[in-house]
């Protein structure tokens, strides 16, 4: 991880840009400001309590146990976690902040990755059409040689998501980005990862990551190829996580080959002595 320093990135308004050469992968532009996207929905309430007549409403669990359930699945080492007002464990229960992905539609095209990614010719669709891309924000960055960039991204509101100010200040879990590329081989370079961790002005960059890994032409076109990142000892402050990837197509006759990608997540998560 990168020296956390300042630095400006907006998850406001969307301008339109010029067409660019693709950025060094060491020091890659912070992309246009995005509008904000929508808050996810919360997830799903948890099952019914043991021991419930099949059919019969389920009664929500009492706070010590709602407690217990959490601390069992979260397993913080070392001492107790401790709540600020206004904030329940029947709450967290509900939420689950911890150890889910907290971006939508992370596989926006369903596609499986313990298999090669399904032989696929140009298309004249637009992106949005060949899945559900809820929750992303989409452009297309013009290159030479009949190249260009697919640009998707979203904004995670920590606290939004059911995590608490103190819990990201003081103890400062894991933050875990995650991602799946395509070896479309269409270039050298076929994809991006770039996150931000930013306060809550939504403009102070707390913490970031950027890479454009090359593949290596070794093996079958079409394998899966992981980037992952985690963000430890980032400092007080963050608020939201801005996860933006770049996905290269090549014009063909038929229209655009693309390099897919699945399986995108961010997280935040305990480790052994971080709390």
């Amino acid at each position: 991880m990168e020296e956390a320093r300042e630095g400006r990135l907006r998850c406001g308004g969307m301008e339109s840009e010029e067409p660019a050469s693709p950025p060094s992968p060491r020091a890659p532009p912070s992309p246009l400001s995005p509008p904000p996207p929508e808050s996810p929905p919360p997830p799903a309430a948890p099952g019914s309590p043991e021991g419930s007549p099949e059919g019969s409403p389920a009664e929500p669990p009492s706070e010590a146990r709602a407690r217990r359930l959490l601390l069992e699945e979260w397993g913080p080492p070392g001492r107790d976690l401790a709540l600020p007002p206004g904030l329940s464990w029947q709450l967290l229960l509900l939420r689950r902040p911890l150890y889910r992905n907290l971006l939508r539609s992370p596989n926006p095209e369903g596609i499986n990755i313990y298999e090669p990614a399904p032989p696929t010719g140009p298309t004249r669709q637009p992106l949005e059409k060949l899945g559900n891309f809820r929750g992303w924000y989409i452009r297309t960055e013009q290159l030479q040689h009949n190249c260009s960039w697919t640009v998707k991204h979203q904004c995670v509101d920590l606290l939004a998501e059911g995590l608490w100010e103190e819990l990201l200040d003081d103890e400062q879990p894991d933050i875990t980005v995650m991602d799946w590329f395509e070896d479309s081989r269409l270039d050298v370079c076929v994809y991006e990862l770039h996150v931000w961790l930013l306060a809550a002005d939504r403009h102070s960059v707390i913490a970031q990551h950027h890479v454009a890994p090359r593949t290596s032409e070794r093996g079958p076109p079409g394998r899966w190829v992981q980037v992952s990142h985690v963000f430890r000892q980032y400092g007080p402050g963050v608020r939201f996580v801005h996860f933006l990837h770049k996905t290269k197509d090549r014009a063909e006759p038929g229209g655009l080959r693309r390099t897919r990608v699945t399986d995108s997540s961010v997280s935040v998560q305990f480790r052994e002595g971080a709390v």
